[in-house]
């Protein structure tokens, strides 16, 4: 009978939420959705990051349960996203002894668009967006390349996730 006391509130919690109509907006489960998603122009001299951001939009696509797949082939596809690495900069934000960079900022300038492919209709489209994420500079050389890998790998994971949540509420907005 205790333990019916304690989960009493918990289950009240539960049905409140499931009948208030909560939708999860991350998530869409309208009618089903192919999109092609190019592979990026890369104007740096970083190598695979093209390869890296079209991985990580097609995980991010994927995530959707099915109701958006990815495509390798425009035709027949729904949607299409396109994008174009502009710029990839390292500039110092502090200096430790002897006037050696103790910070780095990985700064990625980006644009891309979404468009539906029947229509010609623009979902989502950026211009000019930079991202950027800061990381500890290192006297290892090794060190320091895997500290500004990781900060590539989170702007590249924060970009793709931020590209899929625009793109379906750019879906489900009528």
């Amino acid at each position: 009978m205790k333990a019916v006391c304690r989960l009493f509130p918990l289950i009240v919690i539960v049905c409140i939420v499931a009948a208030c109509g909560y939708r999860n907006p991350n998530i869409y489960n309208g009618p089903h959705k192919t999109i092609y998603i190019t592979e990026w122009k890369n104007r740096t001299s970083e190598l695979d990051l093209d390869s890296r951001l079209y991985r990580s939009l097609v995980k991010w696509f994927q995530k959707s349960g099915g109701s958006i797949s990815s495509v390798r082939q425009k035709e027949g596809a729904d949607l299409i996203l396109a994008g174009e690495v502009i710029s990839l900069e390292l500039p110092s934000l502090s200096y430790g002894a002897n006037n050696i960079a103790s910070e780095v900022k990985v700064r990625l300038r980006v644009r891309y668009i979404v468009k539906e492919i029947a229509t010609n209709k623009i979902l989502l489209e950026t211009p000019d967006h930079t991202y950027e994420e800061s990381y500890l500079a290192s006297s290892n050389f090794s060190a320091g390349a895997d500290n500004e890998s990781k900060a590539l790998d989170k702007i590249i994971e924060d970009m793709s996730m931020a590209i899929y949540q625009k793109t379906i509420k750019g879906i489900i907005k009528p």
